[in-house]
């Protein structure tokens, strides 16, 4: 016999108060180039006059005397600069993110510089009323069409600005956020909070981006859709919206089920990504169809050239 009866969702399941939700973050006070890049080099006294001398001798800055005295390199001064910036920055050869969070490890790229510009698009259209708050779900028509890759680096953005930004892991048909950011040993996630197997300590601060947290997808279950179904999920979404300034969303693809649909009429707002020369018109039509059947506002279209 077959019970109606679904594991409640209580609003103070995830509590701010929790380790995962720090209130307050460590203040960095303002330090000059030259003391970042001599702490983290590890430079003696001597090393530091060879340089100061330098500096003077050919009217350059603290970095460029380094670099040229080979006592540092530039992604040394890059990595100081963000420092003394605020600007979250995880240094590409000391990182355990991967290459691809290209946001994290490489700032300054050209790849970088597009998604901060997807950033602001993104800010323009969804706030550009006074309607509520939505997250952002990110869905495309297959596998491999570069959507947790663009959610990745598109939160990652967003957790450069003030305020916290919170990456859920909602395809529970093949995930790939925990490989991303290194929490393969995660038991608990969304999928454990959805089923009723899991309150608290589901949140996962980043440590190389101090405002970026995630939601991991927890166990695969074998039932995604019914999970996803549930009013527990559109609750867990309100909620989460009064804790994190933005709040980002990674789907299954379309071809997999109708989970992506589901999905982005909870959070409220949806973008489309599609893939050069792979993605199919009559692949995308049926998805957008499908998404404006809902309350979903479509915020923008991306195609990757990948």
């Amino acid at each position: 016999m077959m019970s109606s009866t679904h594991p409640s969702f209580q609003p103070s399941s995830i509590d701010a108060r929790d380790s995962a939700f720090p209130e307050t973050q460590q203040v960095t006070h303002d330090r000059s180039i030259g003391e970042i890049i001599s702490q983290a080099n590890n430079l003696s006294a001597e090393q530091i006059q060879q340089i100061l001398e330098y500096q003077k001798a050919h009217s350059v800055r603290f970095g460029e005397a380094a670099v040229a005295l080979g006592l540092a390199n530039s992604d040394d001064v890059l990595w100081a600069l963000a420092q003394q910036f605020h600007y979250p920055y995880a240094a590409e050869q000391t990182s355990r993110l991967p290459a691809e969070l290209v946001v994290a490890t490489k700032p300054f790229s050209e790849q970088a510089e597009a998604f901060r510009t997807m950033r602001s698009h993104m800010i323009m259209r969804m706030y550009s009323d006074n309607g509520p708050r939505s997250a952002l779900a990110v869905v495309s028509p297959d596998s491999g069409d570069g959507k947790t890759y663009f959610a990745a680096n598109l939160a990652a953005a967003f957790s450069q600005l003030s305020g916290r930004t919170l990456l859920i892991d909602a395809d529970m048909r093949n995930p790939r956020l925990h490989e991303i950011f290194g929490l393969q040993g995660k038991s608990v996630g969304l999928s454990s909070i959805l089923s009723g197997r899991a309150a608290g300590n589901v949140v996962c601060p980043i440590k190389e981006l101090p405002s970026l947290f995630v939601l991991p997808v927890g166990p695969t279950p074998p039932n995604p859709l019914e999970l996803l179904e549930r009013p527990a999920f559109g609750l867990l979404i309100r909620e989460l919206l009064t804790k994190f300034d933005q709040v980002i969303v990674d789907t299954p693809a379309a071809a997999l089920g109708s989970d992506y649909a589901v999905i982005s009429a909870r959070c409220g707002a949806a973008v489309v990504i599609a893939r050069q020369n792979k993605s199919r018109m009559y692949a995308m039509q049926d998805l957008l169809n499908t998404v404006s059947m809902g309350p979903t506002k479509l915020v923008g279209s991306v195609m990757n050239e990948f």
